[in-house]
């Protein structure tokens, strides 16, 4: 069985943010078996670290963000590819800014400074994350996947809207092949796409310094294109990364048809929901463990904290919804009144069938039911509600702005205005992208479970 392995010494690196276009320095540090990756802020106080783990992924429209608490780091796709190409387990990634500098737009210098550290092994065995069977998921005109297989390969085909510059590449994954194959290949954007990021504030670090911008016919780039097939080879550089939050490395073969990073942590997701089940039933033919003592139980309730974020397990605890009515995924963000929730709206939601065949768009009234639910989720935050229901009874000032359709990352952002006995209210938005796709202020009754 193979050892972990980490750094064998320190290395730095300095450049430019990508979107904040701030200097940003950069430390590879090594870390303690077990450990895993984790960044480390050290321009916060307290010098707060986020794990890479799916737990803590909250954006994932045009990058992957990682948070815990108050703190974050966007753009950490590219760190993560290199650190999964090169086989590093565990390391300490510290930076004094909320993202890593973006260097050439690969993870080309990346990979030069953790060469330069070398990587040596650990006394722990290494956990490797394997598939029993196929994993597949569809958003749009996204479609991922991943079959057993005896170690890593990526197959994707990348495509603009247009069906230009429509790529296709495949390659097992290995230190040498990371290397060689991916680990220089820029990432790119569309031209119509820049007056978009920009006005949103975005790529204040952008140039052809570090991204290819496609116009029409024409690629324009400081260098003369590394591959034929550069924007392939930087999906799959994506795809490597956004993977490497499962937490340890992944063997099977992925296959990926125009994927992006949310559909990235999504499979992800599905992999990591895979080998719990698979945990489950062999838990079915061992020994039960000893119960818990009264003093060790906790109830939902003290999941929904200021601060917490939740994943699916712990909003199952919480909602007593199950599919197809469970509107939301994941919780991001519980601050005071204010709870944030996400919601991946895929083709394999069963209401595409009829709502409408050929045309598939979320309904409105399911829209309203996710933040009913969100909101029923903040009420626990007080001991007095623990094990109640949350009854969705109306709904006013109402609007729907745009469809919401498949591949859409659907954000669910509520306050809560007012609690009051059995009755709350609350005012809610759902977003996509940032921009306002619904919004209402429900009302719901508490009632006991």
């Amino acid at each position: 069985m193979l050892q972990q392995q980490t750094l064998r010494d320190p290395v730095r690196l300095a450049g430019v943010g990508l979107h904040s276009g701030n200097r940003v320095n950069l430390a590879f540090l090594p870390a303690a078996p077990n450990s895993g990756v984790r960044f480390r802020r050290t321009d916060l106080a307290g010098q707060p670290e986020i794990p890479a783990r799916l737990d803590n992924v909250t954006e994932t429209n045009r990058s992957t963000t990682l948070a815990r608490d108050s703190a974050k780091v966007q753009t950490v796709e590219h760190v993560l590819a290199a650190l999964a190409g090169l086989g590093i387990d565990n390391a300490i990634v510290e930076l004094d800014a909320p993202e890593p500098p973006i260097m050439d737009g690969s993870a080309r210098d990346y990979t030069r400074v953790l060469d330069e550290a070398g990587v040596t092994p650990q006394g722990e065995p290494r956990d490797v994350c394997t598939v029993a069977e196929a994993v597949e998921l569809s958003a749009g005109e996204t479609f991922m996947s991943i079959f057993p297989h005896d170690r890593l390969r990526i197959s994707c085909t990348s495509a603009d809207r247009r069906g230009q510059y429509t790529q296709f590449f495949t390659v097992e994954i290995t230190p040498e092949t990371w290397r060689r194959e991916l680990a220089v290949a820029r990432t790119f954007c569309f031209f119509e796409e820049l007056e978009f990021l920009i006005k949103n504030g975005l790529i204040k670090g952008g140039s052809l310094e570090n991204a290819v911008v496609i116009r029409d016919d024409a690629v324009l780039t400081n260098e003369p294109l590394r591959f034929p097939d550069e924007f392939v080879r930087h999906k799959i550089l994506d795809i490597l990364g956004d993977l490497y939050l499962l937490g340890r490395p992944l063997v099977g073969h992925v296959v990926a048809i125009r994927p992006g990073h949310a559909t990235n942590c999504e499979l992800a997701r599905q992999i990591a929901a895979q080998g719990r089940k698979s945990f489950v039933a062999m838990q079915a033919f061992s020994p039960p463990p000893a119960p818990a003592s009264a003093e060790g139980q906790t109830g939902a309730e003290s999941l929904v904290t200021d601060g917490a974020t939740l994943d699916i397990e712990a909003v199952m605890k919480i909602l007593p919804h199950r599919f197809p009515f469970l509107m939301v995924d994941r919780i991001t963000k519980i601050e005071g009144n204010r709870i944030v929730g996400q919601k991946l709206v895929t083709i394999n939601e069963p209401y595409f069938q009829g709502h409408f065949p050929g045309h598939p768009i979320m309904p409105g009234v399911l829209q309203l039911e996710a933040m009913a639910q969100v909101a029923g989720i903040l009420t626990l935050k007080k001991a007095e509600n623990a094990g109640k229901l949350a009854y969705f009874m109306s709904a006013e000032s109402v609007k729907w702005r745009r469809p919401v359709r498949p591949g859409d990352l659907l954000v669910i952002d509520v306050e809560l205005t007012k609690a009051r006995g059995k009755i709350g209210r609350a005012r809610g938005q759902c977003l996509v992208d940032g921009d306002v796709v619904s919004e209402a202020e429900v009302t719901f009754m508490l009632v006991s479970a």
